[in-house]
C-alpha cells in the first residue's frame, strides 16, 4: 500500500509478514542485502522487535513522533525479510497521527519511499502511484508531503553516526547527546 508520512509517500506493508516484505522489496527493486525500514506506533512497539540503548532513549524522547530514523539492533525473531541478515533495523515513530494509529492497529510497518530504487522520492502520491502504484493495492493521499527524508542516525556502536542527512539537524541530534 502507498501511504502519506510526515516525509515522503511511502511503500507500507505488516513488518511481520514476510511474503508482503518481498513483494515491496520488489515492487521497490531494492537489493536483497538492503535493510528496509519500519515505523512503529509509539516506543514499546519499538523495543519489541529492536534494542533500545540509552543513546536511543534520548534521542527517543526529544524526536519521536517526528522524521529521526534510528538504526538500532534487531530483537531475535524480526525476519531477514526486513534486515537483510545485518541483525539491525532502521526505525521512527512518525510524527502523522494517521501512520501511528494504522501501526497501532495493524502492528510495526516496512515503510520505505514510494519509488524505485534510484528514482526520486515522491511527494505526492499521485508521484507515487506512478512510481510503484501497480505493485500496490491501496493507495492513501493526504495532499502534498514533505521533501525531505527523514535523518537517519546509527546508534548500534560506540558512538552515533549520522547516516543521512534529513529534517533533524546533526546538531539537534549532538545537543541531546553531548548536552
Amino acid at each position: 500500500m502507498i501511504l502519506p508520512t510526515d516525509t515522503l509517500y511511502a511503500l507500507a506493508c505488516r513488518a511481520g509478514d514476510a511474503a508482503a516484505v518481498e513483494r515491496l522489496r520488489t515492487a521497490k527493486g531494492r537489493d536483497d542485502g538492503k535493510p528496509l525500514p519500519i515505523v512503529a506506533a509509539d516506543l514499546e512497539q519499538v523495543a519489541a522487535f529492536a534494542e533500545l540503548t540509552p543513546e536511543a532513549e534520548r534521542l527517543a524522547a526529544s524526536f519521536w513522533p517526528g522524521p529521526l530514523s534510528l538504526v538500532l539492533r534487531a530483537r531475535p525473531g524480526l525476519s531477514d525479510a526486513v534486515t537483510s541478515a545485518t541483525h539491525s533495523v532502521a526505525v521512527r515513530v512518525p510524527a502523522q497521527e494517521f501512520l501511528r494509529r494504522l501501526c497501532g492497529v495493524a502492528g510495526p510497518l516496512v515503510s520505505t519511499s514510494a519509488n524505485r530504487s534510484g528514482a526520486a522520492a515522491p511527494r505526492t502520491c499521485a508521484e507515487a502511484v506512478e512510481g510503484v502504484g501497480a505493485h500496490a493495492e491501496l493507495a492513501v493521499d493526504a495532499g502534498p508531503g514533505r521533501l525531505e527524508p527523514s535523518t537517519l542516525v546509527d546508534v548500534t556502536g560506540p558512538e552515533a553516526r549520522l547516516l543521512r542527512a534529513g529534517a533533524v539537524a546533526w546538531e539537534a541530534v549532538l545537543r541531546v547527546l553531548r548536552p
